[in-house]
């Protein structure tokens, strides 16, 4: 099989794959009300990233990070993130305080709308590389963690204790200063990291 016909499947194939650990996911979750509001994103993406497929399709690396990134929230959203046995296993490993699964998915949130963000502003906007595309790339993903830390706010108000395991805290007062920290993080790693990968991916869908 050619290359390009392994490219241009792959992302159905990553679909396909969403769509079960979806359902898996589903199936028996600690909490199902928290189940949905961390999933929730996921089934969003799924619809808009199907409709847009033909008109503005990704690059196949933005396509595998939207899958690492999803099967991060389904997992959390299944379990709870306090409770996501990988964050225990960590715990054990390096004798933590408490489970810092919460803390990947924020670096995720960060990490992964960075090369979205990129891309779009790279493939239809006036923006070149260089210092004013990182700052707004890492702005917007700041914003767009503050944000999500505005909605964990709404869940508390409105549905008190019982949107505790949504929130995730464990009792940490700067549990949405860390939260946001991590997602900035993410912004900027991704950008040094995977910048120079990107620009050659976008190169071939140009």
């Amino acid at each position: 099989m050619a290359r390009s016909e392994r490219s241009s499947r792959e992302p159905a194939v990553l679909l396909a794959l969403t769509l079960v650990l979806l359902v898996l996911s589903g199936i028996s979750p600690a909490e199902r009300g928290t189940w949905f509001l961390e999933t929730v994103p996921v089934m969003a993406a799924i619809p808009l990233l199907v409709a847009t497929f033909r008109r503005f399709s990704l690059t196949a690396l933005a396509y595998r990070l939207i899958f690492v990134h999803a099967a991060i929230l389904m997992l959390g959203g299944h379990y709870t993130y306090a409770e996501v046995p990988l964050g225990f296993w960590a715990q054990d490993l390096f004798d933590l305080s408490r489970n810092h699964y919460d803390r990947l998915g924020h670096l995720a949130q960060g990490f992964v709308p960075a090369i979205l963000a990129r891309e779009v502003l790279l493939r239809r906007s006036p923006l070149r590389r260089g210092g004013w595309l990182f700052f707004t790339v890492t702005s917007f993903c700041l914003a767009l963690s503050a944000f999500y830390e505005l909605v964990e706010w709404w869940a508390a108000v409105v549905g008190g204790s019982a949107a505790d395991s949504f929130l995730g805290a464990q009792g940490d007062v700067w549990d949405s200063q860390w939260d946001m920290f991590c997602a900035l993080l993410g912004a900027v790693t991704a950008q040094l990291l995977l910048g120079r990968r990107h620009d050659r991916e976008l190169a071939g869908v140009r």
